[in-house]
């Protein structure tokens, strides 16, 4: 089995245009949460999401692919363009292009739960005004390409001139650290690579809003302190955008080129609960988190810290606090714990893969970023929740992401040994 190292990340999220920009916002603090701007919510219950600010699609994309492809693409060929610049494995300077010889038989595997959906919901209203106007209207020929799954992985391939391996996973809200492991497993397998991974999203729309909304998912409080993971007050997740690309490489390979590496992955779970459609269990998570760490040979007290989901439901969290004390047992109330959702809402997919990219930064600089907007204490949810920035050392660190259908995905990381 082949060792598998990070050695590029790109992200776009509501803390930042960069992963840079993100990962200093974060140990600030900082809420990437705002009024919705992408469309009129002033009639809606639920007036807040995480939105990118300022984001420009022109740095990677022609105004002809911007029209012709949906956001959540746009945004995963940023980040994935982004990630590639960090690995070393392109160059951009002015028109000239040119990229490493590895990427030509590399692989691209991206998760996203809802894909094209804005999109969808644009097509759907000009056929509704139609209707309703009886002026004719045409569906565009692009929205069925445009809107899958699969594009997403599709054009950061044609975008890099990858022609190996190719994927897009939709496993719910899992889909971002699902696609990271996939690509862990193919690489530990033997696979050449590299392999770029992550998830994109882009549901700030009405349909996605007001869907999960009506399922009772959403925070109904309406400023930047909505999304409260572990909070007593917590009272549902706060919809938002974005995407993270990691780029995964054999070890052997990346120090022979020079490559500066994050971190290593070193175990990967992936399971389903077969139990409900929403309800979350606290058995087949606890599985998943068991299965990653068992790849490896590790035991419970070899975690220094845990990534955690943290959506701010209020039965997720206390489900998710159930796990942690099925895995760890005596040790769970003293490994520190953390949910980044407090300041970037829910990213669906993208969320997984952002929150392992931060985990790499977290065992990379010693600093565990705060959970913000943890004010009252509840005694379902009794973990060491860091609600301030804080220095520890983490040599090894769990990442995990569960989603509708009890889908559970966990990823385990190390620090960088020789």
């Amino acid at each position: 089995m082949k060792r598998v190292v990070v050695t590029g990340i790109g992200a776009v999220s509501p803390l930042g245009n960069s992963f840079y920009d993100s990962w200093e916002a974060a140990k600030a603090g900082l809420s990437g949460i705002r009024p919705i701007t992408k469309f009129d919510a002033s009639e809606m219950r639920w007036k807040v999401a995480g939105e990118l600010k300022g984001f420009d699609e022109g740095r990677y994309l022609s105004l002809k692919e911007i029209n012709r492809l949906d956001p959540f693409v746009h945004y995963a060929v940023t980040a994935a363009m982004m990630a590639a610049e960090d690995a070393g494995m392109i160059s951009l300077h002015s028109s000239l292009f040119t990229h490493h010889s590895s990427l030509d038989l590399g692989g691209v595997i991206i998760g996203s739960s809802r894909g094209g959906i804005s999109t969808i919901e644009r097509e759907l209203q000009k056929i509704y005004l139609s209707n309703m106007t009886h002026q004719p209207s045409h569906i565009s020929a692009y929205v069925m390409p445009s809107t899958t799954i699969s594009m997403a992985s599709s054009t950061v391939a044609q975008k890099l001139g990858i022609k190996g391996y190719c994927l897009g996973i939709s496993n719910a809200c899992a889909s971002g650290t699902n696609a990271i492991g996939e690509a862990y497993r193919l690489i530990s397998s033997g696979y050449q690579g590299p392999v770029l991974c992550g998830g994109t999203e882009a549901p700030v729309c009405r349909v996605c809003v007001e869907g999960y909304g009506a399922s009772g998912a959403l925070s109904r409080v309406n400023d930047s302190t909505a999304s409260r993971p572990f909070d007593r007050t917590r009272d549902g997740f706060v919809i938002a955008e974005g995407a993270c690309i990691l780029v995964l490489e054999d070890y052997e390979y990346a120090l022979k080129r020079g490559a500066k590496v994050y971190g290593e992955i070193i175990g990967y779970g992936n399971t389903t609960d077969a139990f409900h459609q929403t309800i979350p269990f606290p058995e087949g998570e606890a599985r998943a988190i068991e299965i990653a760490l068992i790849e490896k040979g590790l035991y419970p007290q070899d975690v220094d810290y845990i990534n955690a989901h943290g959506t701010s439901t209020p039965l997720g969290d206390k489900t998710e606090t159930k796990t942690i004390k099925i895995v760890f047992d005596k040790k769970a109330k003293e490994i520190p714990v953390s949910a980044v959702k407090s300041m970037t809402g829910h990213m669906l997919a993208a969320s997984g893969a952002l929150e392992a990219a931060f985990t790499l930064m977290s065992m990379k600089e010693g600093i565990i970023p705060p959970t913000i907007n943890l004010k009252e204490s509840d005694p379902e949810c009794d973990l060491d929740y860091v609600t301030e920035l804080r220095k520890v050392n983490i040599d090894v660190a769990i990442s995990h992401s569960f989603g509708f259908g009890g889908v559970n995905a966990v990823l385990v990381f190390k620090k960088l040994s020789v």
